[in-house]
């Protein structure tokens, strides 16, 4: 499944209204954060970044998603992309989650 603006649209909308199995969640998850490193244009890679930054925050922030499952993937893949300013934030998100869950 190629990532585009519109694809994380459609599975924003239905995990909103419908529950979906997590196996697809996290399939589609790591299909975003694959596809991001395969981008060659920087320009590209880093709006695509930026997007699957902002679509996993809400996912996050809706409890949508259990971040537990796939928490390695997600935080490497904002140490990858580091000088972003939304994985920064999403990297902080789940380093709070984190925290809260520990004490």
């Amino acid at each position: 499944m190629d990532l585009s603006l519109h694809s994380m649209e459609v599975v924003n909308k239905i995990t909103a209204n419908l529950e979906l199995p997590p196996q697809f969640i996290h399939f589609y998850i790591r299909n975003c954060i694959t596809n991001c490193t395969e981008i060659t244009d920087k320009n590209t890679q880093h709006r695509f970044v930026r997007l699957v930054c902002v679509f996993l925050t809400a996912l996050i922030r809706n409890r949508l998603v259990n971040v537990q499952d796939i928490l390695i993937e997600i935080q490497a893949f904002c140490i990858d992309h580091s000088r972003i300013r939304e994985a920064t934030g999403l990297f902080r998100l789940l380093k709070s989650l984190d925290s809260k869950e520990m004490s």
